[in-house]
């Protein structure tokens, strides 16, 4: 079974994931907010304010239903459900944002006019709606908790090897998907029984309408960013090579095939960018490529590693992506331990780090959740907690765990671990750095508190006119700090509220600029 859950996830995440690796208080009359000044900036009731500002989030995969939903073809009220448990477990690891995988292979989680609907969300492969929108609902519920919304894309994958996916038989294609409407842009690879469909990178009509694909979600829905993982030309395997002969003696332009190959990725990668800077300038951009970029002994430009490397082997020139200023934030996956020889982590964080410094990319990191409990170094339940402390030390500014199922698990007690060491409170996310110097937003102001059947201190506020609000507390021995981050028009409250307590509301628009802080409202002991 062991083997098979491998091998499935092979198939399913990609080998880049395998090679890389080895608060009860009574209803109360609500209190009334006096008359004070304006709030101030970075104060609280005269206290300083103390927030957190990084990106912590977790991958929730769909392709073999890994982690949601837990089957194909389950009913709206079940796929709800499971999806609500999702965001609860988010908000309860204080995680500010969950990457949903939207697009896992020429396929959609939303109506869409430039692919079928996902097998893995319907259990069919005819591309018939299920007679709902789930990335509307996806969306909706998870900025009603604080969370940003980045969808999720594999570009150029068409299918997934059979039986549970098409894989290479076209005649099972559903009559909408594009590769059936346009066999030219279709490639098959590898031979055999892992073979899947690929959209042909290399020929610029299939690029654009796989771009055109995914920007349909960013104009449709109020998504806060799009996202790639490793996935743009395949992973090698032995004795084969990707069979795109045609495109290359047509579109070649008498570059080398893999010089080629890398400017067909680059050009995918500038253009999303400048796309969707156009379309909605407030959401982000990022990728999780595979971690080395390439060893030192091939270029000394690159990391001390001795492992495959994207640049050659699967054609990504992430450090060129993070140079030219082409994304937003780039979160590699360090799938290694500590001392690992042929990758370490260390090393390969200092690596990232470098290159990132000074560029308006922000670096996240990529965790390996999914490792512990192996054998060897990840048998270790701190392995995790102590990569993240490395990251503190060297001013990373947020991670994304893989995956869901595997936070949800908290196998060795790692997960509860490095939750109480790095995410005990919440926390807001960065702000992207092209979209710093915006005119903040207005403060707003806190009206009134009044403790829930539950526990929780929920208060009212006007003059919230911006995207989201962070509510902090103070209770005058020290600083404010964040206690609770919500969207406009979601319930703002104190989950486990303290007594004697002075509470600040501050707005925060889609860049990330936060207002000064209300005036402070004091809550007495109930």
């Amino acid at each position: 079974m062991l083997l098979a859950a491998v091998l499935i996830a092979a198939l399913a995440i990609g080998a880049g994931l395998v090679r890389a690796a080895f608060y009860q208080a009574s209803a109360a009359a609500p209190i009334p907010a006096a008359g004070t000044p304006a709030g101030v900036a970075g104060q609280c009731a005269g206290q300083p304010v103390q927030a957190a500002r990084e990106l912590r989030g977790m991958w929730l995969t769909t392709v073999y239903n890994l982690d949601f939903p837990s089957r194909p073809g389950l009913g709206q009220d079940r796929i709800e459900a499971e999806y609500k448990g999702w965001l609860d477990l988010a908000v309860k690891q204080n995680h500010n944002a969950i990457f949903v995988h939207v697009r896992p292979s020429g396929d959609a989680f939303w109506p869409s006019a430039y692919a079928p609907w996902s097998n893995w969300l319907t259990g069919r492969f005819d591309g018939k709606s299920p007679g709902w929108d789930p990335m509307e609902f996806m969306v909706a519920e998870a900025h009603a908790r604080g969370l940003e919304f980045h969808a999720w894309f594999n570009p150029y994958r068409g299918t997934q090897p059979a039986p549970s996916g098409v894989g290479t038989d076209a005649t099972k294609l559903a009559p909408n998907h594009p590769l059936r409407q346009h066999p030219e842009w279709r490639l098959a690879y590898p031979k055999g029984e892992t073979g899947r469909f690929y959209f042909d990178p290399g020929i610029p009509a299939a690029r654009k309408f796989v771009e055109d694909s995914m920007l349909e979600a960013v104009e449709k829905y109020d998504v806060d960013g799009v996202h790639f993982d490793d996935f743009f030309y395949p992973y090698p395997e032995e004795g084969q090579d990707f069979p795109d002969a045609a495109s290359f003696a047509k579109y070649g332009g008498g570059k080398s095939k893999a010089d080629w190959r890398r400017e067909n990725v680059n050009t995918l990668v500038r253009e999303m960018h400048e796309r969707i800077q156009q379309i909605k300038p407030w959401v982000s951009f990022g990728i999780s490529p595979f971690g080395i970029w390439r060893n030192r002994d091939t270029d000394p430009q690159g990391s001390d590693s001795n492992g495959l490397e994207s640049y050659d082997a699967i054609y990504a020139d992430t450090r060129k992506w993070v140079r030219a200023g082409w994304l937003d934030y780039i979160a590699p996956q360090l799938y290694w331990t500590i001392g690992f020889d042929k990758a370490d982590y260390t090393r390969m964080l200092k690596w990232w780090t470098a290159l990132t410094k000074g560029t308006k990319v922000q670096l996240y990191i990529g965790m390996a959740d999914y490792r512990v409990g192996e054998k060897g170094d990840w048998s270790d339940p701190a392995m995790l907690d102590r990569e993240m402390t490395l990251n503190n030390r060297y001013g990373v500014q947020g991670e994304i765990h893989f995956s869901a199922e595997q936070v949800r698990d908290d196998k060795l007690g790692a997960v509860t671990r490095y939750r109480k060491t790095h995410y005990a409170s919440p926390a807001l996310p960065p702000r992207p750095a092209r979209l710093t110097g915006a005119a903040v937003p207005a403060n707003p102001r806190l009206t009134a508190a009044n403790p829930d059947a539950s526990g929780r201190l929920v208060l009212a506020a006007d003059g919230l006119s911006a995207t989201n609000w962070a509510l902090y507390r103070t209770t005058g021995g020290g600083p404010a700090t964040l206690v609770a981050t919500g969207r406009a028009g979601a319930e703002i409250a104190d989950p486990k509220p303290a007594a004697n307590a002075t509470y600040c509301l501050s707005a925060v628009d889609r860049s990330g600029n936060e207002s000064p802080l209300s005036p402070g409202l004091t809550v007495p002991a109930a």
